[in-house]
């Protein structure tokens, strides 16, 4: 059976002047975007956090398969579970850097600030837990092979991000290991794996972003021209 098919939807009619100016006002709001580590408690309306999923949910797959689940966690109860059930990870991270991590490593790491204290988990308003469904397929059978799982999900997070930042929103990537714990306080199957936390919310007065992260590769570097 031929499958059925709808026009291309219609793009904006812009000139090369205005897609040139577009897209480089996308660049400028989007490069003030960095990793926040410290958040203040002010509400964030949940119709925020529903309009940034449905963003993610637009992003391209395999297969249309849409292999994602977004569980959106604003409960004190639970933000404090998934501390609780993460201090294992930290303590592991504790371990990794006190002795474990390479020099290499750490060296990358102490520009930016990073360690293994985690108060983001209970202080910002929202915790976006993302997950990867290997199985499933568009009607989310829980059989259906799903493709491309880990790159649609990736695309989906950035879409996430930026929408986020659109909003005027701080935000955060977290991935505590190991994660199978969030299966369980979320109330996802089995063949879901969370990829990522992405805090949500608004950075407290006292944030700062490392002079580290400030700096980024120039355009000679990260594309070439054939």
């Amino acid at each position: 059976m031929t499958e059925r098919h709808q026009p291309f939807p219609a793009l904006p009619e812009y000139t090369d002047a205005q897609r040139i100016k577009r897209a480089r006002t996308a660049y400028e709001r989007l490069k003030i975007r960095h990793s926040c580590r410290s958040f203040a408690d002010t509400p964030v309306p949940r119709e925020v956090i529903e309009a940034a999923i449905l963003a993610a949910g637009t992003a391209p797959n395999g297969a249309n398969h849409q292999p994602w689940h977004f569980t959106a966690v604003s409960s004190p109860d639970k933000k404090r579970a998934i501390r609780e059930a993460a201090e294992a990870a930290e303590a592991e991270e504790r371990s990794f850097y006190a002795g474990k991590a390479s020099d290499e490593w750490l060296d990358a790491l102490a520009p930016l600030g990073t360690d293994a204290d985690k108060p983001f988990l209970e202080t910002a308003p929202w915790l976006i837990v993302c997950f990867a469904q290997r199985k499933g397929g568009i009607e989310e059978d829980g059989q259906t092979q799903n493709y491309y799982v880990t790159e649609s999900v990736g695309i989906a997070c950035g879409l996430l991000l930026a929408t986020l930042h659109d909003a005027g929103l701080a935000t955060l990537t977290h991935t505590p290991s190991p994660m199978g714990f969030l299966r369980e306080i979320c109330g996802r199957p089995e063949h879901e794996k969370p990829l990522m936390i992405v805090v949500a919310g608004h950075p407290s007065p006292d944030a700062s972003v490392p002079d580290h992260a400030l700096r980024k590769k120039p355009l000679s570097q990260i594309a070439s021209w054939l």
